[in-house]
């Protein structure tokens, strides 16, 4: 479609795949996260104007007390 990617990025985990692409169309920019398990294929969607609460909220896990356990 009218989809431009901005950036993209790749991950590998044991089977998983992620893929990470942020694009923009008429309606704007999304981050688009896509995990591949087997061939199957889940996606979400973030819209640009929640990408900040979504960096915050992942760093905050990170940072917790829990995540180093």
């Amino acid at each position: 479609g009218s989809d431009r990617v901005l950036a993209s990025e790749k991950i590998v985990s044991g089977r998983k795949i992620f893929f990470l692409d942020y694009k923009e169309n008429s309606r704007g920019r999304v981050l688009k996260i896509t995990e591949d398990v087997g061939g199957r294929r889940d996606t979400i969607m973030v819209p640009d104007e929640a990408l900040d609460d979504f960096a915050d909220a992942l760093e905050r896990i990170l940072n917790s007390d829990s995540a180093s356990e």
